[in-house]
């Protein structure tokens, strides 16, 4: 069973990067996925979540109108779309399956992928 984060790299500010998540030997129906980060110093914080009873979506407000998380579950995958990307957008990102509202707070989730980084830079 494993959860793995991918999709990140270097991108220019104003660019785009399309995160997924993807669950082995488990299906991501009917649970609850959020996407964190934690930039170097700083605490890991909720981005944004997708719910596991109805779809529902939610976001930061740092990243409101700029990201959009959605499902595919064909590939069993959750996306996370990042455009108009900025400098402080710059972390390692994680999913993560748990309880999805619009605290997006962490103590939610229990099970966790390994991170990837997103680096955005001239």
């Amino acid at each position: 069973v494993q959860l793995q984060a991918f999709g990140g790299g270097l991108v220019q500010p104003g660019g785009s990067l399309r995160l997924s998540c993807a669950a082995t030997k488990f299906s991501l129906d009917y649970y609850g996925i959020g996407w964190f980060r934690q930039a170097p110093g700083k605490e890991r914080e909720g981005v944004s979540c997708i719910s596991g009873n109805d779809d529902s979506t939610y976001y930061a407000d740092s990243v409101k109108g700029r990201f959009t998380i959605s499902r595919d579950d064909a590939r069993n995958t959750v996306h996370l779309q990042m455009n108009s990307l900025k400098p402080e957008d710059t972390a390692v990102y994680y999913c993560a399956t748990g309880l999805c509202d619009y605290r997006i707070a962490k103590s939610e989730y229990d099970f966790w992928g390994q991170g990837t980084l997103v680096t955005v830079s001239s």
